[in-house]
């Protein structure tokens, strides 16, 4: 008997569960939530978005992400930078790049250890087959 739909669904959100506890506790000792880690993350990968793209990429509010980004500043993560018009952008600075590139190497070996009992074959079927799935809800 195969899966259903929502028990798929509900197997991508366990690992996604997990995925952000693991990331959590990695992350801990450098003094930066996950939440913060990806913002870091999104902006070394999209220098010079604005607050609102940076919101999309890190699934959060507008509201939000301007919150987040103003503690950021204050910790010395990010820095503001004069856009056009009204736009304000946002910069990491030294201490965020730093955050930023050490919670990679710990992203990377939680996300080695979730996927190590898939051959890269089956790793690339995974992704395909999530691609897919993403593709046709856009």
């Amino acid at each position: 008997m195969g899966r259903t739909a929502p028990e798929v669904a509900l197997l991508v959100k366990r690992l996604q569960h997990s995925h952000h506890r693991a990331l959590t506790a990695a992350l801990a000792d450098l003094g930066v939530s996950l939440v913060q880690w990806d913002t870091l993350r999104h902006l070394d990968r999209h220098p010079g978005a604005s607050l609102h793209e940076l919101a999309r990429l890190t699934f959060q509010t507008d509201q939000a992400l301007g919150s987040l980004a103003a503690r950021m500043v204050d910790r010395g993560m990010l820095e503001r930078v004069p856009g056009p018009g009204r736009i304000v952008r946002h910069r990491l600075t030294e201490l965020g790049e730093r955050l930023r590139h050490e919670g990679q190497g710990r992203a990377d070996r939680v996300y080695a250890e979730t996927f190590a009992p898939l051959d890269q074959t089956r790793l690339d079927q995974l992704g395909d087959l999530l691609e897919a799935l993403v593709a046709a809800r856009v």
